[in-house]
């Protein structure tokens, strides 16, 4: 089983639950959903744009339970990342982490 990580508020994990999919605004904007390939690609995410947020959450995704299509592309810095063009179904989320801040600027994942 492949997964990827989804970075989304506590908030906007709250209104999605109970729908069948997830649709965040990047989705309309650019037209896919970003995410990490890995834990490390996440909190490194984390790290450059959301470093002073309390209220994240990684959502662990079967890749193999998608029904959107699923395309690795470069960023503009030339890293790999995943990419939904789609909405994510609710049910390929395998486990929500809470984003947990940590010494000197680090960021990990423990069980909500």
């Amino acid at each position: 089983m492949a997964t990827i990580f989804h970075l989304v508020t506590e908030q906007d994990w709250e209104s999605a639950n109970g729908g069948q999919h997830w649709r965040p605004a990047s989705l309309a904007d650019e037209g896919f959903i970003h995410c990490s390939g890995t834990e490390d690609q996440a909190m490194r995410v984390v790290a450059r744009l959301y470093p002073d947020r309390t209220d994240l959450l990684a959502l662990e995704v079967d890749t193999e339970k998608l029904t959107s299509p699923l395309v690795s592309e470069a960023s503009r810095s030339g890293e790999i990342y995943p990419h939904i063009y789609g909405p994510l179904d609710l049910g390929a989320v395998i486990k929500v982490w809470r984003v947990n801040q940590g010494g000197a600027g680090g960021y990990s994942l423990s069980d909500q």
